[in-house]
């Protein structure tokens, strides 16, 4: 059986030549293969050992750099989960901040595994997303030492990340912070009716490490 060949972020170097390079540089930053091993050694109790997939997809090439986005514990890497897109865009009008904008997959099971098995990316489409109007990101930037850079990525005020998944409705605080050294998720679930965080980064961001350059 033939495979197609899998595309990675310099594959599409050429297609991104127009976007500024904040752009381009936080797209390299978030395509890869983590993972928190560290942490989860050092703090078992409230870190789960986990891998994270940032696969880049060609979507919305007009205007924007696209990738999807799963995990899945170590010891259960054939059950990963929290299949997501991740669209970043770049600023509108005298507004120069870069902008994160999520979907979610209509069907979220027929990209189950897209992380290790790349090819189920191939025939995806804008009309298998759902967009999620609340589920937005503004990036600053900062300079870093030896023409390095950090972005990081908060939600606007006033703004509320939730969604309606299996019948459930669903809220997630979002935010990260990018690097060339690593990853730091903020995400978790929150209780919309306590405001109380119940899963995710509850006492502090899921700290990546990028094993693998997309």
């Amino acid at each position: 059986m033939q495979h197609s060949k899998v595309t990675t972020f310099y594959d599409r170097a050429s297609q991104f030549m127009s976007f500024s390079p904040n752009l381009i540089t936080l797209g390299k930053y978030l395509a890869g293969e983590f993972d928190n091993q560290a942490q989860a050694i050092a703090d078992p109790v409230w870190y789960v050992h986990l891998r994270l997939w940032q696969r880049p997809v060609s979507l919305f090439l007009e205007d924007s750099i696209t990738l999807f986005a799963e995990q899945a514990n170590i010891i259960k890497l054939d059950h990963p989960y929290r299949q997501r897109i991740i669209r970043l865009l770049p600023g509108r009008g005298s507004d120069t901040h870069l902008r994160v904008q999520y979907y979610m997959p209509k069907d979220p099971d027929a990209l189950k595994g897209a992380g290790r098995n790349p090819n189920l990316l191939n025939t995806l489409t804008p009309d298998q997303l759902e967009l999620l109007p609340g589920c937005i990101l503004i990036v600053t930037e900062q300079t870093l030492a030896h023409d390095q850079c950090k972005f990081t990525a908060t939600p606007p005020p006033n703004t509320c990340c939730s969604f309606t998944y299996l019948g459930n409705r669903i809220q997630v605080s979002l935010g990260f912070e990018a690097s060339a050294e690593g990853f730091d998720s903020y995400d978790k679930g929150i209780d919309s009716e306590t405001g109380k965080a119940t899963w995710g980064a509850i006492l502090g961001p899921y700290r990546y490490s990028k094993r693998e350059q997309y």
